[in-house]
């Protein structure tokens, strides 16, 4: 029979088994053969659009060219349209992108744009004239070991495309 020491160790010895071949799928992220995925922003929703709040989605495409899954725990993000913040905050969204594949993902805004109602309207008196837009985020990746990948787009749009005669 065994004793409680011998007992003791085979169970440490389990467990630390265990935990090294845990952590050997987290070597991909920790050597130079990890990828960062690539982030766009593919759509924006307007849900509601008052005149002291306005509610949009984000929908974000996570794009992963690694040959191992990758887990995705969340997401800050910051957008901005000619300069004037539009939104900023965080997804706490937990979930997986297969192996060269991709996942795509919603993100809930609420803002409040009436202390810049003044700028936008300005902005929007010339419907044939570009909007810049900036969106910066960092997508966190990982379970125990986790990578932070940075992503920015910047752009324009056309209001003349979006507003109905």
């Amino acid at each position: 029979m065994f004793s409680q020491a011998q007992m003791i160790r085979i169970i440490s010895l389990l467990m630390f088994f265990g935990l090294l071949s845990g952590l050997a799928g987290c070597s991909t992220w920790m050597s130079g053969g990890f990828k960062d995925p690539d982030v766009q922003l593919i759509k924006v929703d307007v849900i509601k659009a008052r005149l002291l709040e306005q509610e949009f989605r984000l929908r974000f495409r996570i794009d992963n060219p690694n040959g191992v899954s990758l887990p995705v725990r969340g997401l800050d993000y910051n957008v901005h349209i000619n300069g004037i913040q539009l939104a900023e905050g965080h997804s706490n969204e937990w979930f997986t992108v297969p192996a060269h594949g991709h996942h795509t993902f919603e993100v809930p805004v609420r803002t409040n744009l009436w202390r810049h109602v003044r700028q936008i309207v300005k902005a929007l008196e010339k419907p044939d004239v570009p909007i810049r837009y900036s969106l910066k985020g960092e997508v966190k990746t990982g379970m125990l070991f986790g990578r932070s990948v940075h992503m920015a787009r910047n752009g324009e749009i056309i209001p003349g495309d979006f507003i109905r005669e």
